[in-house]
This record gives structure tokens, sequence and C-alpha cells, in this order.
């Protein structure tokens, strides 16, 4: 049996008789996976089943999420897959994008780029051209900075937007029917509250993950309850060029810039 199905009027056909490309008890969650425009490609495959392997299950549904709610958003500008974007990138990009948050993904630099250097290294074990490599790395490092993403090339700004929107969903309405698809395909599993406490948890261990004025050091901001440091204490850190030394007494009394 086949079922010919698209998010807002582009179509796939799949086979939904075969073993199914992830584990499911529900039959119709796997009935609905199938029913998805997800690529099945050989290396869309083998990266979403190391991935599922290796990220919490709450993780892993987000990023799968992310992929269909970011093809859709694409679809409502107008863009369609594999005409004006690479359909395969995009999906490479959103089911990697949180790999950082994984134990082999949990090393010296923020989440989104540990998230991007794994990202890069599994799929150059797999073969994948360095061109497209290279696209998928600034996909995944990129995520958390949608000003940025959203002027790269749609396999980039579609992951940060779709990542986006399934956590707070603004824009365009999915149509109710296929929402629930994803859904059962995918259920939330307090996806937005997983995501907050590996953040913190990888942070709390390794401050260094998680500099001021990131997202991960505001979300360790507002769990501790620790003040930021202000722009001059900074500056003042050692090591210095000591800008502020003697600043304040050139400037009038009262003015704000002596405080830093």
């Amino acid at each position: 049996m086949n079922d010919t199905t698209g998010t807002t009027g582009t179509t796939e056909t799949v086979n939904t008789t075969g073993t199914t490309d992830t584990n499911y008890a529900d039959a119709d969650a796997a009935r609905d996976y199938h029913r998805l425009p997800i690529p099945r490609t050989e290396t869309a495959l083998r990266t979403m089943r190391h991935v599922r392997d290796v990220e919490a299950p709450a993780i892993f549904n987000h990023s799968m999420r992310t992929y269909l709610y970011g093809r859709f958003l694409g679809e409502h500008q107008g863009l369609r897959p594999d005409h004006d974007y690479d359909d395969e990138l995009l999906f490479l990009g959103s089911v990697l994008h949180d790999v950082g948050l994984t134990p082999a993904g949990d090393r010296d630099q923020t989440f989104d780029i540990d998230g991007a250097d794994l990202a890069a290294e599994i799929l150059t074990a797999q073969g994948l051209a360095p061109d497209r490599v290279e696209v998928v790395w600034d996909a995944v490092a990129l995520h958390l900075h949608t000003d940025i993403a959203q002027h790269k090339r749609p396999e980039i700004a579609l992951v940060s937007a779709g990542a986006g929107y399934d956590l707070t969903p603004l824009g365009p309405t999915l149509p109710a029917e296929y929402l629930d698809r994803i859904h059962r395909a995918f259920p939330r599993r307090h996806g937005a509250a997983a995501l907050h406490d590996a953040i913190v948890e990888q942070a709390l261990a390794k401050p260094h993950k998680a500099p001021p004025f990131s997202m991960p050091g505001e979300l360790v901001r507002q769990h501790t309850g620790q003040a930021w440091p202000t722009w001059k204490d900074l500056m003042n850190q050692e090591p210095s060029w000591h800008d502020y030394d003697g600043y304040g007494s050139l400037l009038p009394t009262g003015d704000p810039s002596a405080r830093g």
C-alpha cells in the first residue's frame, strides 16, 4: 500500500508495507511516520537512526519536528523541496542540530558549535561531500541565531526557523490533521523542558560552555539566579587593557558612562 502525502500541496509517495525506518510499538504512529514527507535517502536514514540512538527521545523528536516545520515554513514562503533548496540537506541539518546535547557532543564549546563539529564528523564518516557537510555545519552552528540564519540559504534558514517554531509556534498555522499526524509520529514528550534541562546540565558541569549573554548562559543565569557582569566588569577583568582606568574623571558628574 502507498500513501501520497504532503504538507501544503507537495506530495511524496512512500511504501508503508516494509520495515520501519524507526521503532514504533503503536501501529498508528508507525503509519503516521511513513506518511510524513521525510527524505528516505541512504544518508538521511542512516543519520536519522544514529541520532535516534544517541539523543534523548524528547530531543530526537524535537529534531524530527524541526525538519517537518522547517519544510512547512519553506512551503509557506513558496520554497519547493529539491527545487528551491536541497531537501536532504535541510533534513540532515534538522536531525543533527542538537547533537551537541549528546554525550559525544559534550565537548568544550557551546552546544551549538560542539554539535556542528560532531555533525560534520558524522557526515564526513559517511562520505558526504565536503561542500554539503559545510552547509550542515552552518545550519547546526547558526540554529540559535535566527537573525543571522534567516539571511543564509534555505537549508540553513529553515533549520533555525523550524527549531524555533517547535518551541513557540509563531507564524502560519499548520493544518490540524497534519499537525496531529506529526505529534502522533513524534510526540512532544515535554520537548522544551527537556532541551532546557539538557543545556543547563551541560553548562553547570562545564561553565565555559555557557558564556555571559549566550543562550546557554542565560538559561544558567535563570536557573542559578546569578547576576550578569556589566560591560565595565568584563572590560576590567584580567587580562585587560584597562580602558576604564581614569575614564570617569573625564566625564561630567552624573554621566552614566562613568558607571559602565
